[in-house]
């Protein structure tokens, strides 16, 4: 047993509480359970209680024994003294205030159904996947719908912490946001992190006064990232080698010392192709923070995504190293992860920042985007949970990991209904 089940059976007032009594026989009456905060201090705060005659107002601390007091040093933080009861499963040991009068201790196990721990251990029993995978198809629609909207917009809060670190750290420059967001998400998993180094060494302000010739926009990218450090057969690379030395003098720039990778990688992710469509991105569109804030259907994402890398890579994929002729633009599944990753919690981070609410329309954009396809999302669908759109498996990701994989079924509208069914 957790302490977050004590907790549950507080906030959702799942015990008997017509005879209550204190482990010394003082009869309990509870007028106001308290606020549970969930931060850090006693568990519930401003509660209401009558114990023997007394009227208390003031907070509550629960643990699994009452000796965990002493164990969590609370008698020694003042955040405590105003503690009115101890909750605890199991009563083991006296605890007092600071003037030695001993805190009143209720022991909930005696007021608690054998049906209701039955059905917490059922819970928690180990399962081959997750503990309510059994349950999970009976669930009411309604309460996974209305769940589903705030575990999306838990993940998109988490996304966009990005974009807030990146406002201070660019005192609030949106452009040279945007400029690392996208770096960072089309370099994907493998080469994000290098990617987003990129803005460390080619800051965007000189992007903007290079980008109307994209042969130098792509000297920049490519010899920060140090691709043009080889002797080259091909005329193309030759000549963005010279741009290169050229803007690394007039600029004082200099190569990254990371790496950027190519193993495993489909060769559309190859950071060749990637860099050159930047290039093309930042060369089409010069107020790029401005138009991607501005729309709101799929649709627009689609056509203004609507770019290729430079003639040269539709016959390679690497410098010198030919290959079939394919223009290299980006896909919609590429530009789906875009709108995902980049856009939305771009939208989600300035409309914070403008104190406006962008609920509806953020919903409406998401749910164009169609459903994820990974390992997770097929595990929810062979437990009864199909997901029709990105709305529902972005909701599904954040649920596995913030949720399930913590054992956090207590925080969870699913594991909480299916404890009270």
């Amino acid at each position: 047993m957790k302490e977050d089940f004590l907790h549950h059976l507080w906030l959702y007032k799942r015990l008997d509480i017509t005879q209550l009594q204190t482990t010394t026989g003082e009869p309990l009456q509870i007028l106001h359970f308290g606020h549970y905060l969930q931060s850090a201090g006693p568990d519930f705060f401003n509660a209401q209680l009558i114990i023997g005659d007394q009227k208390w107002a003031g907070n509550i601390e629960m643990h699994l024994k009452s000796s965990d007091w002493y164990l969590h040093n609370h008698q020694t933080d003042v955040n405590y003294d105003n503690v009115i009861l101890h909750v605890v499963w199991e009563h083991d040991i006296d605890v007092f205030r600071k003037n030695n009068e001993a805190i009143p201790v209720l022991e909930l196990k005696n007021y608690v159904s054998n049906e209701q721990i039955k059905q917490y251990q059922n819970l928690f029993r180990p399962k081959s996947w997750i503990n309510c995978e059994n349950e999970l198809a009976s669930v009411d629609d309604f309460l996974i719908q209305n769940w589903q909207e705030r575990l999306f917009f838990e993940r998109l809060e988490q996304k966009s912490q990005v974009v807030t670190t990146l406002l201070q750290e660019t005192k609030f420059d949106w452009e040279q946001v945007v400029y690392g967001l996208l770096l960072k998400n089309f370099g994907l998993n493998s080469n994000g992190e290098v990617f987003f180094a990129i803005t460390k060494e080619l800051p965007f302000s000189i992007v903007r006064k290079e980008r109307e010739n994209l042969d130098h926009l792509e000297a920049l990218f490519f010899g920060i990232s140090g691709l043009l450090e080889n002797d080259f057969e091909d005329n193309y690379p030759k000549e963005l080698q010279q741009i290169w030395l050229n803007l690394k003098q007039k600029y004082q720039l200099k190569s990254m010392k990371q790496e950027v990778q190519f193993f495993k990688l489909r060769p559309d992710n190859f950071p060749t192709i990637r860099l050159s469509q930047l290039a093309a991105l930042f060369h089409k569109h010069h107020s790029v923070f401005q138009l991607l804030v501005t729309r709101n259907s799929l649709y627009d994402f689609r056509e203004f995504f609507k770019i290729s890398a430079s003639k040269y890579w539709e016959t390679h994929y690497q410098f010198d190293k030919e290959s079939p002729k394919k223009k290299k633009s980006l896909s919609n599944d590429f530009v789906d992860l875009l709108v995902v990753n980049s856009v939305l919690p771009l939208q989600f981070a300035y409309s914070n920042y403008l104190g406006t609410d962008k609920t509806e329309e953020l919903l409406e954009l998401i749910k164009q985007v169609k459903a994820e396809s990974n390992t997770i999302i097929s595990k929810f669908e062979s437990i009864g949970l199909i997901s029709k759109n990105a709305f529902q498996t972005q909701a599904l990701l954040q649920l596995k990991r913030n949720y399930c994989e913590r054992n956090s079924c207590l925080q969870c509208q699913i594991g909480i209904y299916l404890l009270k069914k």
